[in-house]
Formats: structure tokens, C-alpha cells, sequence
């Protein structure tokens, strides 16, 4: 499990696969939403751009990210 800390209002999700590492690059980011292995507090998400806010829980292939 990774907690991420979250300084400003809300980060999207490509942004957060990025700085969390899930991803290589953002393009690569965009591949792995537009591919369904990203859920967003237990539910498939598919918008890239998707607003992440505190509290919010990503789970990608076999991790957990949470956002504090």
C-alpha cells in the first residue's frame, strides 16, 4: 500500500500513476486507465482525468494507492 499526500485540492489520476511510479510516463498513464486496470474507491474508472480528492482509494494491477 502507498499513501500519497496530497497538498493541493484534488490531483488527476494519469498525474498520480506518474508520481506514484504505476507508470512510466503519462502516456503510458493514459494506456493503463484506457486498459480497465485502474479502480477508483472499488469501481472501474475510465476517465484519465478523473478528480482524486482525499480519502480516495486507487487500486492498480496488485496496489493500492491511498490518498491522504
Amino acid at each position: 500500500m502507498i499513501e500519497f499526500h496530497l497538498k493541493t485540492e484534488y490531483i488527476q489520476l494519469t498525474q498520480l500513476l506518474k508520481i506514484t511510479g504505476m507508470s512510466e510516463t503519462g502516456g503510458h498513464a493514459k494506456f493503463i486507465v484506457e486498459d480497465g486496470e485502474v479502480k477508483v474507491n472499488g469501481q472501474p474508472e475510465s476517465r484519465k482525468r478523473a478528480k482524486l480528492k482525499k480519502g480516495d482509494k486507487v487500486e492498480v494491477f496488485d496496489q493500492v494507492i491511498i490518498i491522504v
